[in-house]
């Protein structure tokens, strides 16, 4: 056990559950009693949390795949701390654990739900991106459920950001003919094919998806990979070949609709060109990882494979980071730094 453990932390709160865009008001910053940790749990101080799209979709009260964030307690996402205390077997105080309650300064953690990292093979926020969750959602959503093969082409939208821009490089280094990627900004654009070697890349806010799409890809498309929803799954349906696969991954472009939003008005394409549109949980997909973390690994190692963090400073800001990320101010993974 830690002789001086603190006596509170900061935790933020949902406390109304937004409509539309959320707003300031529908969170609280809140100050929390620490205790010393039961048995079979271990008091970590976070160092790193994660804001992530999925997580706009948890503040609505509507059942889901995740259940929503309960209104007047902490929330919950991906974090990274050091253990400032423990009573779990296999845990001292000085590891570096990967777990589940960020969105806090102290987390009191289950020791099952926590996995160690080791901060000499990546820095520690890695573990929140490209090595974690974000990480392998694009390695299980290209090699799994797009069944990704050498020769293909491939179109990413939202592909500066966290799992966008992995996906892109994974497709390059597993032989892909031609990677393009759609972006929000002409420095994002420049990002994708001078840093992270896409082929073409467009800003989409410059003209309809459907004709940048077309000319960056005059011989059409193999395989979709979509964070975006709305236009560009409908751009990507004209543009897939006979066979083509789209992993479902997102649709940032109607999380904060309030309205339903219309689907594409080619979906009668489906039928002809005989496509296959397959929606993903990273969840499903955790027999991956060990094989990720070591290819991953060693193309981070290596330098074959590039990443971009923005990191905000400070908890206190951790509501403006997530507002920040539905806005698209991120490039690569948003992540809130406590340290």
């Amino acid at each position: 056990m830690s002789a001086a453990l603190p006596t509170s932390s900061r935790e933020w709160h949902l406390v109304a559950r937004p409509h539309g865009w959320p707003k300031a008001e529908d969170f609280a910053l809140r100050e929390a009693a620490v205790a010393a940790p039961a048995e079979g749990r271990i008091l970590v101080r976070n160092k790193f949390f994660s804001v992530d799209p999925y997580m706009r979709g948890r503040m609505n009260d509507v059942k889901s795949y995740t259940p929503p964030f309960k209104l007047d307690h902490p929330m919950d996402g991906g974090a990274v701390g050091e253990v400032i205390a423990s009573n779990a077997e296999g845990f001292a105080v000085g590891d570096h654990v990967l777990h589940g309650l960020g969105w806090r300064e102290i987390a009191d953690v289950p020791a099952k739900h926590a996995v160690k990292v080791d901060p000499d093979l990546a820095p520690l926020s890695a573990y929140l991106g490209v090595l974690g969750m974000t990480g392998l959602t694009a390695y299980a959503g290209l090699f799994d459920v797009a069944s990704f093969k050498e020769g293909d082409v491939v179109f990413v939208s939202g592909a500066a950001g966290a799992v966008g821009s992995q996906v892109g490089q994974l497709a390059k280094l597993k032989g892909a003919s031609r990677v393009i990627g759609s972006a929000g900004s002409d420095e994002k654009v420049k990002l994708l094919t001078e840093e992270y070697g896409f082929d073409a890349a467009f800003n989409y806010k410059n003209g309809p998806v459907r004709d940048q799409l077309k000319e960056a890809a005059p011989d059409g498309i193999d395989v979709y990979f979509d964070n975006v929803g709305g236009d560009h799954l409908e751009a990507a349906i004209g543009a897939l070949n006979v066979h083509g696969r789209a992993t479902i991954c997102g649709m940032i472009a109607q999380y904060n609709a309030t309205e339903p939003t219309p689907g594409p008005r080619n979906m009668a394409l489906i039928i002809g060109k005989r496509l296959r549109l397959q929606g993903m949980l990273v969840g499903d997909h955790a027999d991956l990882q060990p094989k990720f973390v070591e290819e991953v690994a060693g193309w981070l190692a290596s330098g074959e494979l590039k990443y971009r963090e923005t990191t905000v400073e400070g908890i206190e800001n951790g509501y403006d980071a997530f507002v920040g990320l539905l806005r698209g101010e991120n490039t690569g993974k948003m992540i809130v730094s406590l340290v």
